[in-house]
C-alpha cells in the first residue's frame, strides 16, 4: 500500500506546494513588506524541492501567492529556456495546475533571477525577484547588528565611502549588479544582482515588486509608483550599460544585450528578442 493512500491525500502536498500556514506567514510578511517600501521583513523560510542557490525566498513568494487564474512566467538572466526557469516552471505548473507564458505582455506573476523584462508587463502583473543577499550594506559591513543599527540611524556614509574609493581607483562608479538604492528618500536597498540597465526601470514603476531571500529569510517589497535612486554624485551620476552593438539578432539597440562569443552582441532578455523577429 502507498504513503499516499494511508495518509488519505491522493496529491502529496497542498495546492502550490507549501501548506497553508506557510502560505499565511508568507502572505502577512508580504503585506507588511509592502506597507514599509523597501524595508526587509523576516519571514520563516521552508525547505524547497530545489538546488541550493536557485532562489527559494523568490519561489516561495510566488507560490504563497499564485492562483487558479494566474499566468506565470519564469526567466533566468531573461532566458525562459534555461535550466533553473524550466525546471522552476515545472514545479509551479505542476503543484499549482496554472498556465505558463514566454510572452511578458499575458504574464499576471513574473518569477525572474536577476533580470526584469524589456517587454512592458501588463498593468496588476507582480514581478518577483529572487534574492542571495538582500543587505546591501555587507559590501562594507560584516556585522548583522551593526548593519541594523545603521539601518535604524540612516548612517550610510560607508556606503558613500565605498562609492568614493571606487571612483578613486577606477575612475567611475564600477559596480555592475547589486548597485544600491535609496527609497523614498529613506532607507537604503538591495535591488538584487540586476544590472543596472534594469535598476533604471525601478524608479516610479507602475509594478509591484516582490524580493525574497530564502537563505536569509528576508523578504522586501517596492509597491508601483515608488521613488528608487541610485546613489551617486553630482559629477559621478548613476550610468547604465552600454553594449558593444545592436543586437545581432533583432537589432535592438535600447535593450540590455550581453555579448555571446561567436555570435555578437544579444538580447538577454530570449522573449523580447523573439517578439521582435530575426533580421
Amino acid at each position: 500500500m502507498r504513503l499516499a493512500d494511508l495518509s488519505g491525500q491522493q496529491s502529496g502536498y497542498s495546492y502550490a506546494f507549501l501548506d497553508e500556514h506557510t502560505k499565511r506567514e508568507l502572505r502577512r510578511r508580504t503585506l507588511k513588506a509592502v506597507a514599509i517600501p523597501g524595508h526587509q521583513v523576516a519571514f520563516g523560510s521552508r525547505e524547497m524541492p530545489l538546488a541550493r542557490g536557485w532562489g527559494t525566498g523568490g519561489i516561495q513568494l510566488t507560490l504563497s501567492l499564485v492562483g487558479p487564474s494566474d499566468v506565470v512566467k519564469v526567466i533566468d538572466q531573461g532566458d525562459d529556456a534555461s535550466m533553473n526557469a524550466v525546471n522552476v516552471r515545472a514545479l509551479i505548473s505542476a503543484t499549482a495546475e496554472v498556465p505558463t507564458t514566454r510572452d511578458t505582455r499575458e504574464a499576471t506573476l513574473i518569477q525572474t533571477r536577476h533580470r526584469i523584462p524589456d517587454t512592458p508587463v501588463a498593468p496588476g502583473t507582480i514581478i518577483v525577484l529572487q534574492v542571495p543577499f538582500p543587505e546591501p550594506l555587507r559590501l562594507v559591513e560584516p556585522s548583522d547588528a551593526v548593519t541594523r543599527r545603521m539601518h535604524a540611524e540612516r548612517d550610510y556614509a560607508k556606503m558613500w565611502l565605498y562609492l568614493y574609493e571606487d571612483i578613486v581607483r577606477y575612475g567611475k562608479i564600477s559596480l555592475s549588479y547589486r548597485y544600491p538604492c535609496v527609497v523614498n528618500g529613506d532607507v537604503l536597498m538591495d535591488p538584487t544582482p540586476i544590472p543596472r540597465h534594469d535598476v533604471a526601470k525601478l524608479h516610479q514603476s507602475p509594478t509591484l515588486h516582490l524580493f525574497g531571500a530564502g537563505r536569509e529569510q528576508r523578504v522586501y517589497a517596492l509597491p508601483p509608483y515608488t521613488s528608487v535612486e541610485p546613489l551617486d554624485f553630482e559629477d559621478h551620476p548613476f550610468e547604465i550599460e552600454t553594449a558593444g552593438a545592436p543586437c545581432a539578432r533583432c537589432g535592438s539597440d535600447t535593450s540590455f544585450r550581453t555579448e555571446v562569443p561567436g555570435q555578437g552582441w544579444l538580447c538577454s532578455d530570449t522573449a523580447y528578442c523573439d517578439s521582435r523577429g530575426t533580421r
